[in-house]
């Protein structure tokens, strides 16, 4: 049988742990290995794809691909030392196996007219485009990004307007580097984005928390507890993890509060083109009428992840700023990648592919609930938000999801447990699963038919 492109993954990542392949090592090109192995190149596409964003490979462009020579080989789990308590499923980088957060569907990217637009791209590059790239980003690309928010996130905007990073990430610390001084407070959502609260616990000494319910952000607490907060960071149109959406009045109440009291909201639309029950969301920014939101993005759920490009709107007020911050800390993005990018934004191939996936993660996700309660009947409540890309299963009784979600990894299930994304006291229990990469229904209930004896084990212990 010849290997999928998990198999492929699976085994690269193995041979580097293994020490096999070692730091520095060259690995074969897409075409040679898929010669190789008599597969379709982009099976072998998905594969470094995957290897390239969990930072086990990197590409040198002209020069091939290689294994992180920066990477620090980790024990195999049957040698790993005891977990200390904050070395935490939360907080690891073992991301091999099933049911991975936030990693598109792999099996349904159009790597055949990637490759060509790639191929296109780089026979065209000129020696002037060779030196150091455009601080805010390639200017088509600039325009293609204010074209898509306009078009189907209501965001007014110009290309002017846009500056692009290296992803959340680069959006996050650039809107710190432009907006907020040293002692100025920055509001998070509880629970909220692991990768967000970890970058923020390092860069905002003044970092606080505001709690999240069924309508979102809490924002009469904020009012009430941190009223001189100058960044406030939210995930509105689908909350990371809990996936509900900021009601209407909190919207205006929140855009209300960042006029009156001269702060900056940061929305992190991260899945907002993914809504399946009703016609997607307006984005809080289109709401904004005092140019109060920088709206954020990235392409890592809509491409993927190794693209490695993220983008945000720049409030005009503030455009000086993040400019002048832009060229003092990024110094622009590769400029390739972007002019790869700007081509498949417009050349008719991206709109089609959302509207594709969209239509198959409803039913992906739709698979994932029906194998979960068909494995564990009465153990798990799901339900349905908006849309995304995981589905939340609340425990109905018991607290132990931490012990799960390690049992789960065990079995290469991948999930997360919910408290851990909790800073608060004030916690809601469960798994967090990512479902886009699920086929069948029958795949979905044979993974997560993996950890049911760990599973019946733990929950029995915990009545």
């Amino acid at each position: 049988m010849k290997p999928g492109y998990r198999d492929i993954y699976k085994r690269y990542r193995q041979n580097i742990h293994d020490g096999v392949l070692k730091p520095g090592d060259r690995v074969p090109s897409i075409r040679v290995l898929a010669q190789e192995l008599q597969v379709a190149k982009k099976t072998v596409e998905a594969a470094y794809a995957v290897l390239v964003g969990e930072g086990y490979l990197v590409s040198r462009g002209p020069r091939g691909t290689c294994v992180n020579p920066a990477l620090a080989i980790v024990q195999r789990p049957s040698q790993r030392a005891p977990a200390s308590p904050d070395d935490t499923p939360l907080t690891r980088h073992d991301s091999e196996g099933f049911l991975r957060l936030g990693i598109p569907s792999l099996d349904s990217f159009p790597y055949k007219k990637w490759l060509l637009l790639s191929a296109r791209t780089m026979r065209a590059m000129r020696p002037e485009e060779m030196v150091n790239p455009p601080i805010a980003g390639y200017a088509p690309l600039r325009a293609a990004i204010a074209s898509y928010l306009s078009i189907s996130r209501g965001v007014v905007c110009n290309a002017d307007d846009i500056f692009i990073t290296s992803g959340y990430q680069g959006n996050v610390l650039l809107t710190l580097q432009a907006l907020v001084g040293k002692q100025d407070s920055v509001v998070f959502e509880d629970p909220g984005y692991f990768v967000g609260r970890r970058l923020l616990n390092a860069q905002a000494p003044a970092l606080h928390y505001v709690p999240v319910d069924n309508d979102g952000i809490q924002v009469d607490y904020l009012q009430r507890h941190h009223p001189d907060a100058r960044l406030v960071i939210v995930t509105p149109s689908h909350h990371s993890p809990l996936g509900v959406t900021l009601s209407l009045p909190r919207k205006q109440q929140l855009l209300a509060f960042a006029a009156k009291q001269n702060a900056w909201i940061v929305e992190d639309d991260y899945d907002g083109e993914f809504h399946y029950t009703r016609k997607v969301l307006p984005s809080l920014k289109s709401l904004d009428t005092e140019d109060r939101v920088i709206y954020i993005g990235s392409f890592s759920k809509t491409i993927m992840p190794s693209v490695r490009l993220g983008y945000l709107v720049m409030p005009r007020a503030a455009r000086g700023a993040f400019l002048e911050s832009g060229a003092c800390f990024t110094g622009g993005q590769p400029l390739l990648i972007q002019k790869i990018l700007a081509a498949f934004l417009t050349g008719g191939e991206f709109y089609p592919h959302l509207k594709k996936m969209r239509a198959l993660y409803q039913q992906r996700r739709r698979m994932a609930i029906e194998a979960l309660h068909a494995v564990y009947p009465g153990v798990f409540d799901t339900p349905l938000e908006d849309g995304g890309m995981h589905v939340v299963a609340y425990l109905k009784t018991a607290t132990c999801d931490e012990a799960l979600a390690r049992a789960w990894q065990q079995h290469q299930l991948q999930v997360s447990a919910l408290s851990s994304w909790y800073v608060g006291p004030r916690k809601r229990y469960g798994l967090i699963i990512g479902y886009t990469n699920l086929r069948t229904v029958d795949e979905a209930a044979a993974l997560m038919a993996r950890a049911r004896a760990d599973t019946c084990a733990l929950l029995t212990a915990a009545s």
